[in-house]
């Protein structure tokens, strides 16, 4: 499998397991987990926001944040907008970038005014790592709570979605 295969394998995997978590995410009860509901609601909005900032690194674009989360927390559902629309976005990116320009280094600042220089191919495993990190921390949240927790691991998203996969001999 090409790097740019398991991307797109990747990225795939990352929308799936952002919309179960964020399906899991309606058990908190909004009174009596109001600041863990929160909590989780800023750790996944800060993934979103990176997300963009990064987005806008790879095609060479300016983004309008200066730090790395929002002022204001977002609904659960506006969340689950913004989140789905980015996650497709990258998708979409997938389908049109080239090996070559996976394999660019990009120069960029950070919010924090720090200077970096990655390969694209480095931003996007960035956010794999990234979204993932956070999801389990949201995970952690959920789980202190008793709250179902989503099933997010890779193998399960390449068997529900390659569900061929579980009669391979």
């Amino acid at each position: 499998m090409s790097s740019l295969a398991l991307l797109r394998t990747l990225f795939g995997y990352r929308a799936w397991a952002n919309a179960e978590l964020l399906e899991k995410m309606k058990g908190f009860d909004t009174e009596l987990h109001a600041q863990d509901r929160e909590a989780a609601l800023r750790l996944l909005n800060h993934t979103h926001v990176v997300d963009r900032i990064f987005a806008a690194h790879l095609v060479g674009a300016a983004h309008e944040f200066t730090s790395d989360n929002t002022a204001e927390t977002p609904s659960l559902e506006a969340l689950r907008g913004a989140l789905t629309t980015s996650d497709q976005w990258y998708r979409d990116y997938l389908e049109t970038v080239t090996p070559e320009e996976l394999a660019a280094h990009v120069p960029f600042v950070f919010t924090d005014g720090d200077k970096g220089c990655m390969s694209r191919e480095e931003m996007l495993t960035h956010l794999i790592v990234h979204s993932g990190y956070h999801r389990g921390e949201v995970g952690r949240i959920m789980s202190r709570r008793s709250l179902s927790l989503a099933w997010d691991t890779f193998a399960v998203y390449l068997h529900q979605t390659e569900p061929s996969r579980r009669f391979i001999a």
